[in-house]
């Protein structure tokens, strides 16, 4: 991938851009507007990643709703405190795949080491508390 001259020798992208339109015009430009065209195997890798976490995002935040309209005889202030950690978990975890998919992005883009997950211990220790409130409430109910 380089650079190629069209029929009038000026010299183009061979890179389109979205639906084979001009290059550059991507979102977000922090990260298309640097580095190479990584191998698209990795790209897709790093989309599916993407996608799990917003469906484990998705899963935290219904996982809070349930818990909370069920009610389940579970002791309230526990089962509330339970039910807005598992929502504000899915509400990080959204926002850090978005940050987790343009930090490796980037890495690709540039042939760097891939970043380290930055999420995967804060959303452990989260998922314990919420598990000892649940246990809790389950005991004092």
């Amino acid at each position: 991938m380089g650079r190629c001259s069209d029929l009038g020798g000026r010299a183009v992208s061979d890179r389109a851009g979205p639906a084979g339109g001009p290059p550059g015009r991507r979102f977000p430009r922090s990260v298309y507007g640097v580095g190479n065209e990584p191998d698209p195997r990795f790209t897709l890798a790093n989309e599916r990643t993407f996608l799990a976490w917003i469906r484990t995002a998705l899963a935290l935040t219904a996982g809070g709703v349930a818990l909370e309209a069920l009610g389940l005889g579970l002791h309230p202030q526990l089962r509330l405190a339970a039910a807005v950690l598992l929502v504000l978990a899915g509400i990080g975890t959204s926002a850090q795949a978005w940050v987790g998919w343009t930090r490796t992005e980037r890495a690709l883009r540039l042939s760097r080491p891939l970043p380290a997950p930055a999420s995967a211990l804060p959303l452990a220790a989260v998922l314990l508390v919420v598990g000892v409130c649940i246990v809790l409430a389950i005991l004092l109910a």
